[in-house]
């Protein structure tokens, strides 16, 4: 399985993508936790672990989908989280996020969203980050918990919506 597509729905096209690669998967897997949607898994992506084996998709899709799982503030769930989109991604593998953009209405207006994101949110996953910002600004420290690394490689934000793509380190 080249690329997994987290709550994929009815929608399962690339939002996201670098251009050498085109916006067509090559051969998506959807874990959803709505059996109308016709997923390949059927899963609710609160629970975690995942039901698939280390290292096994080259890109993980993840649109519109993270602000419904865990609680604003559950600190725990979110590294937990992207611990296992790090362990089920293959080492390089690439991580593609659309959520909305926390400081805007959009964020919690749907009643399903659950957490807010902002840019600086992601920071929180890079271990660069930790280095260069910890005793110098306001950031947290995490390390006794987080000792996976992402590396950004893309981000945009447009009115409401932040576009990002990590890298698993």
């Amino acid at each position: 399985m080249a690329e997994l597509i987290l709550g994929g729905g009815n929608k399962t096209t690339k939002r996201i993508y670098l251009s050498k690669e085109g916006s067509e998967y090559k051969d998506p897997h959807v874990v959803d936790i709505d059996p109308q949607c016709n997923p390949d898994t059927l899963w609710d992506l609160n629970l975690l672990p995942y039901p698939f084996d280390d290292s096994s998709f080259e890109e993980i899709h993840a649109y519109e989908i993270l602000e419904h799982l865990g609680t604003q503030g559950d600190w725990k769930f979110f590294f937990d989280q992207f611990s296992e989109l790090h362990r089920i991604l293959k080492p390089g593998g690439r991580l593609f996020i659309t959520v909305p953009e926390g400081t805007q209405a959009s964020a919690f207006s749907d009643p399903g969203h659950t957490r807010a994101f902002t840019l600086t949110t992601f920071a929180f996953l890079s271990q660069d980050e930790y280095r260069r910002q910890v005793g110098k600004t306001a950031m947290s420290d995490y390390r006794h918990y987080w000792k996976k690394d992402f590396v950004k490689l893309y981000e945009h934000v447009d009115k409401e919506t932040i576009h990002l793509i990590l890298q698993r380190n």
